[in-house]
Formats: C-alpha cells, structure tokens, sequence
C-alpha cells in the first residue's frame, strides 16, 4: 500500500508547558494547516507561532495565523479568529489566549499587541490554523484587529513587513533569529518528559534556565550568534 505523503514542516508553534509542535494536525490545502493542540489543565495562556529555519514564505506572502476555540454551542463546525501574522521582517509572535480573569503575568513577554481570548470550556483542546496568503491581506487584517487601531506607535509588534528582496541587514536578524530558536529548541528538548496520554511536555522551569544560561551568554559572549554558535 502506498504511503501517504509526509505533512509539511514550515512552522513552529510553542504552547504554554508543551515542546514545540513542527507537524501540521492536517493540511486541508497546500497552502494552509491546522494544528490541533490536546486538551489541557490548566488551560493554555500563551502561543508562540513561528517560522522554522530555513524556511522563506514565496515572495509577496505572509502567514495568517488563526485560532478556533471552543464554545458552548452544539454546532462542530470550527470557528477560526484572526490572530495576527507573521512573515519576512516578523518571523514570530506570540498570542494571549487565556481568560480575561487570568492572573499570570505578561511583564517578561514581547507579545503581540491582541485582546485576550476567551472560551467556556477552557480545558478543551484548541485548533491554531496558519495560512499563506498574500501580504497585503494579511496585514489588512492586522491593521483591521482593535488592538492595532488603539495603537499609537508605528512600530507595534503586530506590524507586518511586506516581503520584498531582503536586505543585508534583514538578512542578519533573521539568521539571529532562527539561531535563538534553535538555542531553545536543542537546550529544551533535553528536559521533555512523557505524561499518562504520551504527550511531550517541558517545565516551565527549564524554559526560565535556559533564559539565564541564553541572557548570560549574551553577556558575556555578545558574538556568539553571529559566529553561528548553538551554545548549549
């Protein structure tokens, strides 16, 4: 029997207290894939979407993330919100998605700039979809989202760079980038330990060790990232 062709690897997604996710749950087009993240206690509280390494979207596109939470109401049919984007000059972000009651605090993260989600069964598992689309409509949407419009600063962190030929100094920051995600995936993945349903999950505690170990590196070792360094 003919095997089925493997699901693509373009993205990376970080859930509260799980390990990177890099296989898409399905792939209903070429061009846009789901990912269906287990239900989980406590609820999730924070999403980091990214691009892998290595990875370059075709030109004049970007990547529309969406999520589709669960509701109270009987109905199945997934209803996806427009989270925000992420591309050639914003090659991450990272989305807010618990209750508005939550107590967990923010001050530490660089997130993006969105209104907190809400659902009603907040243990229940979620679904983050992420499509290529053109850039121009991704950061419509971006400029349409209420947190954007509230903003003062032409540099949020929800604005979209739209793709063109890169830079050199573009390039720089992006080879910095996927060099910091490495760092975390390589230090991280040492500490994923198995739970009852076989899902892979990190303490959050490993994540606040490899922040020092990363932040004292920096310091003492400023080059390091431009020398393609992994420094574990």
């Amino acid at each position: 029997m003919e095997q089925p062709a493997p699901l693509p690897q373009l993205f990376g997604i970080i859930p509260t207290g799980l390990p990177p996710i890099t296989t898409p749950t399905a792939a209903p087009t070429p061009t846009s894939f789901a990912y269906t993240l287990p239900a989980r206690t406590p609820p999730y509280h924070h999403i980091c979407v990214f691009l892998l390494p290595g990875v370059t979207l075709p030109r004049d596109t970007a990547a529309a993330v969406y999520i589709s939470l669960p509701s109270s109401s009987s109905t199945s049919t997934p209803n996806f919100k427009f989270l925000g984007g992420i591309g050639p000059g914003k090659e991450s972000a990272i989305y807010k998605i618990s209750t508005p009651s939550s107590s967990q605090s923010n001050s530490d993260l660089d997130m993006d700039a969105i209104s907190p989600l809400s659902t009603s069964h907040p243990s229940a598992e979620i679904t983050i979809g992420i499509s290529i689309e053109s850039a121009a409509s991704v950061s419509a949407q971006i400029s349409s989202l209420p947190s954007h419009n509230q903003s003062h600063s032409p540099t949020s962190s929800q604005q979209l760079v739209l793709s063109r030929p890169p830079a050199p100094t573009q390039t720089t920051t992006l080879l910095l980038a996927q060099r910091i995600i490495k760092n975390a995936f390589h230090f991280l993945a040492s500490f994923s330990g198995n739970m009852e349903n076989g899902v892979e999950v990190v303490p959050l505690k490993a994540f606040e060790e490899w922040w020092r170990k990363f932040e004292g590196r920096v310091r003492n070792d400023p080059g390091f990232l431009e020398r393609g360094g992994d420094g574990d």
